[in-house]
């Protein structure tokens, strides 16, 4: 063994799911029963993290870290592009769809929201793994 990870195919139908699930808590961190505290930040964390997941999906058999860096970047991407203000995206953004995958306004703060959530991704997807690594140990078993 070279000292490679080996890394399992992810099963798309699980990234599907936490896809969904994401972007029902990210549009429950919309709400006013989150905390003023993490309002700001929580749901630029859970984009940052449905991109994570989105990538996941369509390349299961990326490096998590390379996922990471993905969704970070394209997160990176669409924060820097609401700095143009041209008319027509501006229109976009102001539709309920369009507010919600490009956002309103630059800020700096999500940039820091965004990294935190599509780093957060690796741990989960890691976590995922070892217990599927586990069960599927488990469930093998012979006893004699």
């Amino acid at each position: 063994m070279t000292g490679q990870m080996i890394q399992p195919k992810r099963r798309r139908i699980r990234y599907a799911l936490l896809t969904v699930l994401t972007i029902g808590a990210g549009l429950f961190s919309r709400t006013e029963f989150i905390p003023e505290i993490i309002y700001p930040y929580l749901g630029d964390i859970l984009y940052a993290l449905m991109i994570f997941w989105i990538i996941g999906f369509l390349f299961p058999k990326m490096n998590p870290l390379r996922i990471a860096c993905l969704s970070i970047g394209a997160c990176f991407l669409i924060e820097i592009s609401q700095l143009i203000q041209a008319d027509w995206l501006n229109q976009i953004r102001n539709t309920r769809l369009g507010s919600l995958v490009l956002g309103q306004g630059f800020l700096w703060s999500d940039l820091v929201s965004y990294t935190i959530g599509g780093t957060l991704g690796i741990p989960l997807e890691n976590s995922m793994q070892r217990n599927v690594l586990f069960q599927y140990k488990n469930s093998h078993r012979h006893f004699k």
